[in-house]
């Protein structure tokens, strides 16, 4: 079972690193803001990079869990819900502390493809495609896993330009070009 200390310093990096990024936020920072000693941080994580992997793990669990409860929230029976996922991402485009995808940031900080923190990330990035795969096939278009491939490609195009460009409409440009591949 997870101590609550161990969760609090979890949450706490989680923050900072999605703000600041990961190599920017130092362990130093993190342990002030969590208000720990150090020998608390290091008795739960053996390295930053350790660390680093505990807070992709408790985002993709968030995230996804949020993702999936917010298309269900989202959606109408007149929509196919693979249009709602860009109302999703509009949504998170929209919220107080957007700050792109966490990771994508990983990935960009962590580019050597064996190194565990860049595994997460493909691993998340899988789980959202399969996810998105699943609501084609249950919609009845052609090629339900190519529709689903275009969809995720929309999806990563809308997540960097909303980021990257501050084009906070980004999802609804999405949106429109995949009317056009669900056809």
């Amino acid at each position: 079972m997870a101590s609550a200390k161990r969760d609090h310093l979890i949450d706490t990096a989680l923050d900072l690193f999605y703000q600041g990024g990961f190599h920017a936020v130092g362990i130093d920072r993190v342990i002030a803001q969590a208000g720990i000693a150090r020998m608390t941080l290091y008795n739960h994580f053996k390295s930053k990079d350790e660390l680093i992997l505990a807070t992709l793990q408790r985002r993709d669990e968030k995230f996804l869990s949020w993702f999936v409860a917010a298309i269900e929230r989202l959606s109408s029976p007149a929509e196919n819900q693979l249009l709602t996922v860009f109302d999703v991402l509009d949504e998170w485009f929209a919220a107080e502390g957007y700050a792109g995808c966490m990771f994508i940031n990983a990935a960009a900080e962590y580019s050597d493809p064996k190194n565990p923190i860049n595994v997460a990330t493909r691993k998340h990035k899988q789980l959202v495609l399969e996810h998105v795969q699943e609501i084609a096939r249950g919609s009845g278009v052609v090629d339900p896993d190519d529709v689903a491939d275009g969809i995720v490609l929309l999806m990563e195009g809308a997540i960097t330009t909303s980021f990257v460009c501050g084009d906070r409409h980004a999802a609804i440009k999405a949106k429109r070009a995949a009317r056009k591949l669900i056809g």
